[in-house]
């Protein structure tokens, strides 16, 4: 009985030590980014400001949002995505994560979440054909951070999509993207 406890003991320090050294990882970029004027950077926490922003692209299937400056890379960031993120987004409630380009359209402070860069999705094309199919295309597409008073999640909440078809990142990832991309920034979501 006691190898059968040590045994399991050992099977979870294994299955539970790369999740904690990339959640130590992430809490530090987040205590870093939260510092105000800091930013995370290739070489870690930096206090230079980061270049101008001027494209983000998501990738569904690696969960990833990238920020660029022109063609050079300057952060790249885990995300979590709609509860159904495969496939692009049909109608309302569906739970999946629009693809296309679409700009950022305003910043929110005052949500249900911490700070949120809203996107214009639907495009009028996408709203005239929802029209014509009958449905309703949905909307309310935001780059959010966590629901406020759950800051505590942390990068936790990446293990699973939660969200009903926005792109979701911790608190601190969330305060470096809303304070260094502005309104009418490309975001590229892709499947």
């Amino acid at each position: 009985m006691r190898a059968v406890r040590v045994s399991l003991a050992v099977v979870l320090l294994l299955v539970m030590e790369p999740l904690a050294r990339n959640a130590s990882h992430f809490w530090a970029m987040d205590g870093c980014l939260d510092s105000g004027g800091a930013w995370y950077g290739a070489l870690g926490c930096e206090i230079a400001d980061p270049p101008k922003i001027d494209r983000l692209i998501v990738d569904k299937s690696d969960r990833e949002l990238r920020a660029y400056s022109g063609r050079r890379l300057i952060h790249a960031m885990p995300v979590s995505l709609g509860r159904e993120p495969v496939g692009q987004k049909q109608v309302e409630g569906d739970n999946r994560t629009p693809e296309g380009t679409y700009p950022v359209v305003v910043h929110k402070e005052d949500s249900a979440y911490f700070r949120s860069l809203r996107l214009g999705y639907p495009t009028p094309a996408q709203l005239t054909a929802g029209r014509r199919a009958g449905r309703d295309s949905g909307g309310d597409i935001m780059i959010h951070g966590l629901p406020n008073g759950l800051a505590w999640i942390g990068p936790w909440h990446r293990l699973v999509d939660w969200t009903r078809g926005c792109i979701a990142l911790t608190n601190g990832e969330m305060l470096w993207l809303y304070r260094n991309v502005s309104d009418g920034t490309p975001v590229e979501i892709r499947a």
